[in-house]
């Protein structure tokens, strides 16, 4: 990925945060000697820098995806940025992001309790505190009727990087316009770049 110094982020810790956060990330390999993607939710070990997910069998792709280099995606927020919120107008329009880059090897999961133990966390991740769903309560018949229809895998990772594009490369000034001009905005996405770009201000 393209990064210039002042986009760079340096701490595995934040890009890990990224990674967490925007856990629906897109897996990219070679199929059949063609780039392939398939978007899916990955559960992220940190201490032992492992990705874990799962195909819809009938998706070819794991069939040779294993111990390929696969580079996984993680978009993090992003918006438009108006040349009309800064103080000239001889400017260009432009967008400010967040992305991390994840390469490793694939290596398919035959152990189904790995598996279960991988639905399981992003279960109680992305369920509500007052949900009453518990995976284990689920039928196991219905359990392992489903495990027939996927390919777990995990990915051991081999680098990372990552990028947050917030208008360092502007004056303070016009970082602040920027800022004021998106905390109005009622977009999440805008208001969340708004945060970020503050966060860089310090």
């Amino acid at each position: 990925m393209y990064i210039p110094a002042y986009f760079k982020i340096e701490d595995e810790n934040v890009m890990f945060d990224v990674m967490e956060k925007y856990s629906f990330a897109t897996l990219f390999s070679q199929h059949n000697d063609q780039p392939y993607a398939t978007h899916l939710p990955l559960t992220i070990d940190r201490e032992n820098k492992v990705m874990y997910g799962h195909f819809a069998r009938p998706n070819k792709q794991w069939q040779d995806a294993q111990n390929q280099l696969i580079l996984t995606v993680f978009q993090g927020p992003h918006c438009y940025i108006s040349p009309s919120w800064y103080e000239t107008k001889e400017a260009v329009p432009t967008w400010n992001y967040v992305a991390v880059h994840v390469y490793g090897k694939l290596e398919i999961i035959d152990e189904p309790s790995v598996i279960h133990d991988s639905f399981e966390k992003m279960v109680v991740k992305y369920e509500k505190e007052s949900s009453s769903y518990c995976l284990n309560e689920v039928d196991d018949e219905l359990i392992a009727g489903m495990m027939k229809g996927i390919v777990g895998f995990k990915i051991h990772i081999s680098k990372m990087e990552g990028k947050a594009k917030l208008s360092q490369n502007h004056p303070v000034e016009r970082r602040q316009q920027v800022i004021e001009q998106l905390e109005a905005s009622l977009d999440q996405e805008e208001q969340r770049i708004a945060q970020l770009m503050k966060k860089t201000m310090k």
